[in-house]
């Protein structure tokens, strides 16, 4: 049976470099959700943000998700994808939930050097607001069906160990 094997994890974690690599060392087709938004909507995401609001952004990526099926992927999510209930009824359709579990420091780390805009950061305080969204979505994180441990690897060391981890639960 196909299944795509879902990466979830905070911003920053790292779950669609990481996601790129790990598809291809597993020969399997990498989805993003961000982008696959991003290609619907025909904006980039801080202005689907800007112009929408995010709750209009979650209802379009619930329907990415609802437009998938199960294959043999992998599929890397936005981080707040795991807010709505609905998600997690869609995400055990389509496959096996994997936690990319990366130490806060070196998330603050990596959003502090990113170029990229993450529109619910864009505060003078976003490292409070950081921590503050990191746990109260730590919970739900936990969900997920395997949780991996990261911290400043590289890509490729991060994708050993999901591939061990999948391997030792006899999920891949």
């Amino acid at each position: 049976m196909q299944r795509c094997w879902i990466l979830l994890g905070m911003m920053g974690a790292g779950k669609s470099t990481i996601g790129r690599s790990l598809a291809e060392e597993a020969g399997r087709t990498f989805w993003d959700t961000d982008a696959l938004l991003v290609r619907r909507m025909g904006r980039p995401i801080p202005q689907l943000f800007r112009i929408y609001g995010e709750d209009t952004f979650r209802d379009h990526e619930t329907s990415i998700l609802r437009s998938l099926e199960p294959a043999d992927a992998v599929l890397a999510t936005g981080g707040g994808i795991v807010i709505r209930p609905a998600n997690w009824t869609e995400l055990r359709r389509l496959g096996i939930t994997i936690h990319l579990d990366v130490c806060t420091d070196v998330l603050l780390e990596r959003i502090a050097k990113s170029r990229k805009k993450r529109p619910l950061l864009d505060f003078e305080d976003w490292r409070e607001r950081y921590v503050r969204i990191l746990e109260g979505r730590k919970p739900l994180y936990e969900q997920a069906d395997l949780q991996v441990q990261l911290g400043d690897e590289t890509t490729e060391d991060a994708v050993r160990k999901i591939l061990t981890r999948l391997k030792e639960t006899d999920l891949a």
